[in-house]
């Protein structure tokens, strides 16, 4: 069926999908045109985890789930998509294996797009292309703040750490341990990492409560305790 019978529901559908967030309309409907509508059973498997992917699809009608082998052996259910939804959109970029295997629950209507279609639409489409490294580019962005996000937490708990070691015992006043004369560089010195990281670990355990200050001398709870 071509694009242009389409309902405007499915290229909707398209737009819902991320990685055509920035794509326009003339775009949505060159890739509306190469969708390619499939039916499957009930109890099929349409993606099957470790298999190279070719093709990304839409669900316009039924319900299905996504799976995973746990280390066991066991199906781990992973989630469910409603009609509307979408999976397998990394396969247009490449052919890696699949992550997990998608299943349907009763009888399903899809909308597929092929890898090898994809690729000759961005071929024709600068303005498509350009869209879609966009959103890889919000998506790489977005990773290294969450990298970088992580990183911090593994950082702040080695300066707890290393604040506890260095406090006094016992607890030389109500509930809390002094540490002896620290500077920031001293303390990015023995965590490894620079002097500003800790400036804001400092900053983030005294918001927290966990920590306080007088002069360079550090206060944290007796151990065993937690802060209010």
């Amino acid at each position: 069926m071509a694009a242009s019978g389409r309902s405007r529901e499915a290229l909707e559908s398209l737009r819902a999908i991320p990685l055509f967030s920035q794509a326009s309309d003339a775009d949505l409907d060159l890739l509306g045109s190469y969708l390619i509508e499939r039916r499957f059973a009930r109890n099929t498997t349409i993606v099957e985890e470790g298999l190279p992917g070719d093709y990304m699809y839409v669900l316009r009608e039924g319900r299905v789930k996504v799976t995973k082998l746990a280390d066991e052996g066991r199906e781990k259910i992973l989630g469910f998509i409603d009609a509307g939804g979408f999976f397998g959109e990394m396969a247009l970029l490449d052919r890696a294996p699949r992550v997990a295997s998608v299943k349907t629950l009763e009888s399903v209507r899809l909308l597929a797009l092929s890898r090898a279609d994809f690729l000759n639409l961005l071929r024709k489409s600068p303005d498509l292309a350009m869209a879609v490294i966009m959103e890889l580019t919000r998506r790489l962005r977005e990773m290294d703040e969450q990298a970088s996000s992580l990183s911090f937490q593994r950082v702040k708990e080695r300066a707890k750490g290393v604040f506890s070691r260095l406090a006094n015992d016992p607890a030389s006043r109500e509930g809390l341990r002094t540490t002896p004369a620290l500077t920031h560089q001293q303390i990015a010195d023995m965590i490894g990492t620079s002097r500003e990281t800790v400036t804001r670990v400092v900053k983030d355990l005294k918001q927290e409560g966990w920590l306080q200050q007088e002069g360079k001398r550090y206060l944290v709870p007796a151990r065993g305790a937690t802060a209010e």
